[in-house]
């Protein structure tokens, strides 16, 4: 697993996925301007190497498929090598527009690879590192497609629901152990992703806009924050929680 130089010594390392674009990237920007050490994890290491050289000298780039146990292990082994990992940020997902008559199998199988067992399959080999250490935590970026029914998103309402029930259950396994596992629950986010759903469904930005009462789009710095929050000591009481930032449209 290629992973790129980064800063001396043992300090602490959070583990980033899917940190080349949009929430990810934001993610690891937002660390490290905190002053965690952070290793920035993607599918396509060149866009991990850009975040992380964005970043700063805090941050460092590695490969990984979240959706190969091998891939995940690798990277797993290879940063606690490093460091001792504090914590997880799990970002990495796709999507797809489709309802459950018009979806293959193949694109099922695909959103739940990545967004459900990909999830899994850190959280699977952090943990053991969070428990070695006395505690961390891990934040799931899920979505409100995981809290209500979206039309047309069968298989990724299907995946984040997936992945807002694997942090419940998460978290009630290691709550004694000092490990708080939580979720963020977006709604519409400034990502490549929402430019790529402009495409494909012929919408337009202030269409999606126009879904949250709010009246506007949130940004991948603003999820950013909120998993900062989760992390941090301010959330020392918050296990299996679900952190909905939505605009309001799940309360309309």
């Amino acid at each position: 697993m290629p992973m790129a130089d980064g800063p001396a010594g043992r300090t602490e390392l959070t583990i980033v996925t899917g940190a080349g674009s949009g929430i990810g990237r934001a993610v690891v920007q937002r660390l490290v301007r905190d002053g965690a050490r952070v290793l920035a994890a993607d599918i396509d290491m060149e866009a991990a190497r850009r975040t992380a050289g964005d970043a700063g000298e805090l941050a460092a780039a590695a490969q990984v498929d979240v959706c190969d146990e091998a891939s995940v292990r690798e990277l797993v082994a290879v940063a606690a090598e490093q460091a001792p990992i504090a914590a997880l940020v799990n970002v990495a997902g796709v999507g797809s527009i489709t309802n459950a008559p018009d979806t293959s199998l193949e694109v099922w199988e695909r959103v739940m690879s990545v967004n459900s067992t990909g999830t899994f399959l850190c959280c699977k080999y952090v943990i053991p590192q969070l428990q070695a250490r006395g505690g961390g935590a891990i934040v799931n970026i899920a979505s409100i497609a995981g809290l209500v029914g979206m039309r047309n998103r069968a298989a990724y309402c299907a995946s984040k629901g997936a992945v807002v029930a694997l942090t419940r259950s998460i978290a009630l396994d290691h709550a004694t152990e000092g490990i708080r596992v939580n979720a963020v629950c977006p709604g519409t986010v400034d990502t490549p992703w929402v430019e790529r759903l402009l495409d494909q469904a012929g919408a337009t930005r202030e269409e999606l806009a126009a879904r949250q009462p709010m009246g506007r789009i949130g940004s991948p710095e603003e999820v950013a924050g909120a998993v900062a929050w989760l992390l941090g000591e301010d959330a020392a009481f918050a296990t299996g929680s679900m952190l909905v930032l939505d605009g309001g449209w799940t309360a309309a």
